[in-house]
C-alpha cells in the first residue's frame, strides 16, 4: 500500500545509511514492498548481526526483520559502497547480507540472482521510512510469539508478495542487474 506521500510523488527519495553515515544510498520511487520476514535465515544472520562490535540489530523482539524491497535499478550508491562486507550463512548461499565495515551496520540483503535489493528498515531514518504492509514466513517466528492482525500475517510468501515481485521485474524489461551495477540508477 503506498503512502499518502509516494501516491503524490512517485518520485520519492529515500536514504539508507550505516550508523556513522560512511555508507550511503539513495533509493528513488515507490518501493516494491515493505515487509518483516521471519524466517529462520533471517533470525540466524540478525543474531551473527547484533554479536558484531558495534553493531545496532536488525531483528525486532519477535523475531521478525523489518526491510524495503527495492529494485536494483532504483538504487544509486551516495558513498561508501567500498566499505561494505559480504556475508553469507553458506558459502554457496545465494543469499548474501551486506555490512558496513566501518561502524558493522547491517545494510541490506540481495537474493545474487534477484532485481531486488532488501534494505534493513533499521538503515532508513524512521520519518522515511514506510510502514510493513505484511509479514512473511511467519511459521518460522519463535515459539510463543502471537502476531496482531493488524496487517496480514503469510506462513509462506504470498501470492501478492511474489506478484510484486514479478510486476517489478516486468517493469524492469525482465532485467537483474548484478549489484556492481547499482553505483547510479540504472535506466
Amino acid at each position: 500500500m503506498a503512502s499518502n506521500e509516494e501516491r503524490r510523488d512517485p518520485d520519492i527519495r529515500r536514504t539508507a545509511s550505516c550508523q556513522c553515515g560512511a555508507v550511503t544510498l539513495e533509493m528513488v520511487g515507490k518501493p516494491i514492498v515493505a515487509a518483516t520476514c521471519y524466517c529462520h535465515s533471517c533470525q540466524k544472520a540478525g543474531k551473527a548481526f547484533a554479536a558484531l562490535t558495534g553493531a545496532s540489530g536488525v531483528v525486532g523482539a519477535d523475531g521478525g526483520t523489518p526491510y524495503l524491497l527495492v529494485r536494483k535499478d532504483r538504487i544509486a550508491w551516495l558513498s561508501g559502497s567500498d566499505e561494505l562486507e559480504e556475508h553469507r550463512l553458506q558459502p554457496d548461499a545465494p543469499t548474501r547480507r551486506f555490512v558496513s565495515r566501518c561502524c558493522n551496520s547491517p545494510m541490506f540483503l540481495e537474493f545474487t540472482k534477484g532485481h531486488w535489493l532488501s534494505i534493513y528498515s533499521a538503515r532508513i531514518p524512521e520519518g522515511e521510512r514506510p510502514q510493513a504492509e505484511m509479514r512473511t514466513i511467519v511459521k518460522d517466528r519463535p515459539d510463543g510469539v502471537e502476531l496482531a492482525d493488524d496487517i496480514p500475517n503469510y506462513a509462506t510468501p504470498s501470492g501478492k508478495f511474489m506478484w510484486r515481485l514479478l510486476t517489478a521485474w516486468v517493469a524492469m524489461g525482465f532485467r537483474a542487474p548484478p549489484l556492481e551495477a547499482t553505483k547510479g540508477y540504472g535506466r
